[in-house]
């Protein structure tokens, strides 16, 4: 007997958790409309974010290739300085080896 007490307990238990379930339910039904409207808001939230970080990337790239550029420029100008103070290395040099040409020929 005690065996058929617990099988219509569990029965008993098991159509009250179906009822609640049933989605003529006022509570299930708000339940499911504000997951529903938070659902929404986070899908919304989701695209303006997803837009955002596009933005954000494609003033990245545009960044980025403008430090390209400038870090180019900056070599380049770099390289340019190093030519010139070689330029003026050799032109010291040339001009030490003439004035000793030119006292030696004072002597």
């Amino acid at each position: 007997m005690k065996s058929i007490n617990e099988k219509e307990k569990k029965l008993t238990d098991a159509l009250s958790r179906l009822n609640l379930l049933n989605p003529e339910n006022s509570t299930l039904r708000e339940n499911i409309r504000i997951i529903s409207v938070q659902k929404n808001q986070l899908e919304i939230e989701k695209k303006s974010i997803e837009e955002k970080y596009s933005k954000l990337k494609d003033e990245y790239n545009i960044i980025n290739t403008k430090l390209d550029e400038i870090t180019k420029k900056n070599n380049l100008e770099n390289k340019k300085e190093i030519e010139i103070s070689e330029k003026i290395d050799e032109l010291n040099q040339e001009t030490d080896t003439l004035l000793q040409e030119i006292d030696k020929w004072q002597m």
